[in-house]
């Protein structure tokens, strides 16, 4: 059956949109009154995001507010590490830790390789609800961490300002760095693969600190897997549209549009102009409000809303989003103003 509203696929492939489609990075999440009632009942995070009724209902909240063009399914992008038994965990006010980190090769070398359809079920349990539960309204995305993201967690053991652990492993232990990535790589296209089986329309590689690295290391122990991660997904899939977004590449952009992905992520520190120039066409590009001008004035974010949308300029291939994803203290009423601005100011 076909989607009643699928301009966000159309807009990913470059086809023809009335208007520009929008969603946001971490739509459903702590910003919203009804997630955190949700998270409270569930007690912590990954009970959460492993009960699938629940994962439904948070993934849905958002689009019962605004009028989205595609919701984004509730996981984390750490999912893969925790089913290779790095033992993850939360911690309040700082962010996601891993009790079992990676220091050595033979830490590599022990990690069992997952079964995406055993190990990590409740993710495709919790797509199918809510690919079920949506009756194609609209698209269903799903998501995975990029390789080189998820290296840094499980090397660092949490989140990092310097990455100094991360990339003092792949300087000293590049081999070793090579095989994790592998690793991940492998699982990543079969996670991919099995959540647009599960009622995934298109999927996201989340590359969160892909700008961490120079670009020569970037394309070394970031893009080089990406790519494969699209290759891998398109094999099976090819017609389920790709979304890369690394964060902080600038310099990248015009090697990622050769990457076989259908679009391209930008954050918000590179105007769409000079993002459009120095991929010539070849991929949709999705971006990038700066997540801060939320905290705005109304009118301020319907003007920031429209100098993004002069960015991009005429032409298809944009997906309206934030730069990066929404923050925890932000009103809901906020992203209404954008997802209406949006909506209003993008009719062809």
């Amino acid at each position: 059956m076909a989607l009643k509203n699928d301009l966000l696929l159309r807009a990913l492939k470059q086809q023809d949109t009335e208007r520009t489609p929008v969603w946001a990075m971490r739509q459903a999440g702590r910003y919203l009154p009804e997630y955190r009632e949700v998270r409270k009942q569930a007690g912590d995070f990954m009970s959460l995001a492993k009960n699938p009724e629940m994962v439904c209902e948070v993934t849905l909240q958002p689009l019962r507010r605004f009028p989205l063009d595609g919701v984004i399914i509730f996981s984390d992008i750490l999912t893969i590490p925790d089913a290779m038994g790095l033992g993850l965990y939360f911690v309040t006010g700082e962010g996601p830790k891993f009790k079992n980190p990676i220091s050595s090769e033979r830490d590599v070398d022990n990690l069992p390789k997952i079964d995406v359809n055993s190990d990590l079920q409740y993710v495709m349990d919790g797509i199918a609800l809510t690919s079920k539960t949506l009756d194609n309204a609209v698209p269903l995305l799903g998501f995975c961490g990029s390789p080189w993201t998820l290296l840094t967690y499980m090397v660092e053991g949490g989140s990092s300002k310097t990455f100094a652990k991360a990339k003092a492993f792949l300087l000293n232990h590049s081999q070793a760095a090579h095989k994790l990535l592998q690793k991940l790589t492998d699982a990543s296209i079969d996670y991919l693969n099995a959540q647009i089986e599960s009622g995934a329309n298109a999927v996201q590689v989340f590359d969160s600190w892909g700008g961490a690295l120079s670009p020569e290391l970037y394309q070394v122990f970031s893009l080089d897997y990406m790519k494969q991660i699209v290759a891998g997904v398109k094999s099976k899939n090819p017609e389920t549209p790709v979304i890369l977004f690394s964060k902080g590449v600038e310099y990248n952009l015009s090697i990622m549009a050769d990457s076989g992905a259908d679009c391209l992520g930008v954050d918000w520190t590179t105007d769409l102009s000079l993002a459009r120039k120095l991929t010539s066409g070849k991929v949709a590009l999705q971006g990038n409000l700066d997540p801060c001008v939320l905290y705005a004035d109304d009118e301020v974010i319907e003007s920031e809303v429209r100098k993004v949308l002069n960015s991009f300029g005429q032409g298809n291939g944009h997906v309206f989003n934030l730069g990066h994803g929404m923050h925890p203290g932000m009103q809901p009423e906020k992203l209404a103003v954008m997802v209406n601005a949006v909506r209003k100011y993008s009719k062809r």
